[in-house]
Order: C-alpha cells, then sequence, then structure tokens
C-alpha cells in the first residue's frame, strides 16, 4: 500500500499538503486537492487510525454498553446511535452485559483503556459503585433509559406511561387488574412503571390483591411463568394484566392461548416497548412506543457536543412516547 511521502510524489506535492487533505485542514487549492484525492482512490490507500489518533488524540470510537444485545430494543437504541456517529466519523465498539451488574464496572473501565473518546450506557441497574465509577471517568458520557446524577441522560416517562396504560385498562371497564414486573434495582422498568401501576389504581380507588403481582426477568419464558401463577393463586381472577415489558406480555398471552382464555374479553394484556412481534402474535399487543432508534440519535448527538465543546455539559432530555392501543386490550 502506498505511503503519505509516495502520494506526495505522485501528486507531485508536499507530505504536508496531503496531509491537510487527508485531515480535511489548511489551504488547499481546489485542483490540487482533485488531484490528490484522484492519488489515494487509485492506491487504495487508508490512512493509518492509530498514527491519526496520537496526532489529534481522538480515537474516533465510542463505546456503547447495552444490558443485551438479543433485543429489538437494543438494536434500535444502536442502529439510531449509528446514524449520527457514522455521518460525524466516529465508529461503535459494543459491550454486552447481559445485565450483569459487575459487567457494567468492568465494561467502563476497559473501554477506559481503549481510550475511546465518549460512552453510552444504556443503564438497567443503577447503584452507588456504578456511579462513583462514572465519574472517575473524565471522559464524554450519557446515559440512556436511567436517571444518573451529574452526567448527560435519555430518559423515557416511564412513571406515566405505565399511568396511560392503567387508565386504559379502567377506562375499558376493568377493575380487577394483574400486574407482571421486574426487580426494582432497575429503577425505570422495574421501580417507575410498577409505582406507575400502583398510583392510578389508588386514585381510581382500587385495590390491588397480592396474587395479582408477580415478578419476572426480561424474557418471555418469565411472562408465561408469572401468568401461571397469577391464575393459579389468586381467589378471583384478574380481568386485565399490566406487563412492564413487551416480552413478559407475550409470554402471559402464551399462557393464556394454551389454557383457552379469550383475549381480551377473559383477560386483556399490555405491555410495553412497541416490539415487531407485538403486532404479529394474536391478538396484536396494546403497547407504549418509546421510539428507541430517536433516543439512540439524541444520545449520539448529546455524546457528540460533548466532545466537540471539550466540556461536560449536562443535558437532560426526557423522550415522548405514544400510546399503540391495540386488540389485546
Amino acid at each position: 500500500m502506498a505511503t503519505i511521502k509516495e502520494i506526495a510524489s505522485m501528486a507531485n506535492v508536499s507530505r504536508t499538503t496531503v496531509s491537510r487533505v487527508l485531515n480535511n485542514s489548511g489551504y488547499v487549492s481546489e485542483e490540487v486537492r482533485k488531484r490528490i484525492i484522484k492519488v489515494i482512490e487509485e492506491t487504495g490507500y487508508v490512512p493509518s487510525q492509530q498514527a491519526k489518533s496520537l496526532r489529534t488524540k481522538k480515537t474516533k470510537v465510542i463505546g456503547v454498553i447495552l444490558p443485551t444485545i438479543k433485543t429489538e430494543t437494543s438494536g434500535r437504541l444502536v442502529a439510531g446511535m449509528d446514524d449520527e456517529l457514522s455521518e460525524a466519523g466516529y465508529q461503535i465498539l459494543l459491550a454486552n452485559t447481559n445485565h450483569e451488574k459487575q459487567k457494567e464496572i468492568e465494561f467502563l473501565q476497559l473501554l477506559k483503556v481503549r481510550q475511546v473518546d465518549g460512552i453510552i450506557l444504556a443503564a438497567t441497574n443503577v447503584n452507588d459503585l456504578l456511579v462513583e465509577k462514572i465519574k472517575q471517568l473524565d471522559i464524554p458520557f450519557v446515559a440512556i433509559g436511567q436517571e444518573i446524577s451529574d452526567v448527560s441522560n435519555i430518559l423515557y416517562d416511564d412513571y406515566q406511561a405505565a399511568k396511560d396504560i392503567t387508565s386504559l385498562f379502567i377506562n375499558k371497564g376493568h377493575q380487577q387488574i394483574g400486574f407482571i414486573g421486574v426487580d426494582e434495582s432497575d429503577l425505570a422498568v422495574g421501580m417507575w412503571r410498577k409505582k406507575g401501576f400502583f398510583d392510578q389504581m389508588e386514585e381510581k380507588g382500587l385495590s390491588v390483591e397480592e396474587a395479582w403481582v408477580e415478578q419476572g426477568v426480561f424474557n418471555i419464558q418469565s411472562g408465561y411463568e408469572a401468568m401461571s401463577r397469577i391464575i393459579q393463586n389468586s381467589n378471583q381472577t384478574p380481568t386485565a394484566v399490566f406487563a412492564v415489558t413487551d416480552r413478559l406480555a407475550i409470554g402471559a398471552i402464551r399462557w393464556l392461548n394454551e389454557h383457552s382464555y379469550a383475549i381480551p374479553s377473559d383477560m386483556a394484556i399490555a405491555g410495553v416497548g412497541a416490539s415487531e412481534l407485538s403486532n404479529y402474535i394474536t391478538p396484536p399487543l396494546t403497547t407504549v412506543d418509546y421510539e428507541n432508534e430517536k433516543a439512540g440519535k439524541e444520545a449520539a448527538k448529546l455524546i457528540l457536543r460533548q466532545i466537540e465543546k471539550n466540556n461536560k455539559v449536562i443535558e437532560k432530555i426526557t423522550l415522548n412516547y405514544r400510546l399503540l392501543e391495540r386488540d389485546s386490550v
């Protein structure tokens, strides 16, 4: 492969002029610029990213830490980030924690060692140790989905979305409403969605039996098992169930279909996430669309602003959502 010296010789210019074209810095006449670009294209020259990083002190890499790479939510987030970051000349380095708290800490340290220009964290379990490690990073940082103090955040209104779903059930005539949640260490999904549900029930003067409330994890099988426990343990079966994720809701629907419950006449179901599958199951699932691709784009814009301004300006953005009313309610 050609070197900068060889490209300069072939274009009959100095190495400094070639460097200016490669880095888009300094004045170069349009005629000379075209001549250099033509030589670069003919030789297939690719500048050394490592050498460029040494000169600019930028790796042009953003670390992205995800709780899982298996869901549509993660895919949409990354797609949105990539649209913005690639246009700005940045690459993404993905890290998958598989919902393990310790891995979040480990990847923060690893990405710092790799000298990424910034980190975007789709956080799940916010704890004191995680917050302390984030504060020690001293590089641009954005958290998605969980509010973390002293850093930029992209947030969803989980509390109000849960209230809206619960209100929809009530407006359809349901008073006995069950709930399938996740561990409350996940503040957004586990705590705020649960609080939104219970607050709305209380505001409407409706009680929730203990047997109607179950906890699962982030997969379909867990929703299946939780629905089974609600039905088996209830003296009076609820007429509706709110699951805090689409996967939990889809699992619940699977159990109900297998046991000859008609949806929504025997049991209404709603979830959160607007996954593609939610629109194709029988019946299509009522859910909340958080527009995750937009969240990814906004997170990328925040990290780029921090990098470009070389400061730690803190911004918090709460995104809108859409309640998609379908045939499961």
